[in-house]
């Protein structure tokens, strides 16, 4: 389904941000992207949602070379994306509701179609009671669902999630993530970025560590995260050293 080969990405001014990053991603996995701040994570989970292109490489997302894609067609491909950031972005002036039924407006949807989706979106997420409220009378936690029902209204086969975990307490995140599993264990491909081990479920779980915008892959169980976090670190800078 998403495929980088030796893909390199640098910003003008800066250095490179990701270098020579080659994987692959199957439909329906479940995957953490995982690194300090400043790793690429962002920038990795951008190329795969197509709101960034690679400096060199080739991203093909759904055998589509994004690279080569005419700008006509990349809303096209994004609908196939439901994106989750860790500071919402959610519409302050508009109820819940509201928020949700957006993208639907964008791509064409409306009327009765609609606004079962939106009521479906939110009960899947525990919000079908607050259909009416702002966001701003929401907990953290809460807006964080309100965000992850207007990512899957559209029923994208794709949810990425930036940090979605980054500013909630313990039992907040653990109520987010067992949301993730949810759609992931019905198909939708999941791909997180968190620099937070204990976000990461008590599952066996693919890992892609960024480090000085190298990639290092591992299939690691939870309780490992923490121990190998280390060398993990010092394989990238080895790798950088090599090159």
């Amino acid at each position: 389904m998403i495929q980088f080969d030796q893909v390199t990405k640098r910003y003008p001014g800066s250095d490179e941000v990701l270098r020579n990053v080659s994987l692959h991603i199957n439909s329906g996995e479940f995957v953490f992207v995982t690194g300090h701040s400043g790793a690429g994570k962002s920038t990795l989970l951008k190329l795969i949602a197509a709101t960034e292109r690679p400096t060199s490489g080739t991203v093909l997302i759904a055998n589509q070379n994004v690279s080569q894609l005419k700008a006509s067609a990349i809303p096209f491909l994004r609908r196939r994306f439901g994106l989750i950031f860790q500071d919402h972005k959610l519409l302050y002036d508009r109820n819940c509701f509201e928020n949700v039924i957006l993208p639907l407006h964008i791509n064409g949807t409306s009327g009765i179609e609609a606004a079962k989706r939106v009521r479906a979106a939110l009960d899947k997420v525990g919000l079908l009671h607050k259909e009416k409220a702002m966001p701003i009378t929401l907990s953290g936690g809460e807006q964080q669902r309100l965000a992850i029902a207007r990512a899957v209204v559209s029923r994208p086969s794709i949810l990425i999630a930036d940090e979605p975990t980054g500013n909630l307490d313990a039992s907040y995140a653990a109520d987010i993530m067992a949301i993730f599993y949810a759609f992931n264990q019905v198909g939708v491909t999941v791909i997180m970025a968190t620099h937070d081990a204990l976000g990461i479920s008590a599952k066996q779980s693919r890992v892609l560590h960024l480090s000085q915008g190298l990639l290092n892959e591992h299939l690691l169980h939870p309780t490992e995260l923490e121990d190998n976090q280390a060398s993990l670190e010092n394989a990238s800078v080895e790798n950088s050293y090599d090159e």
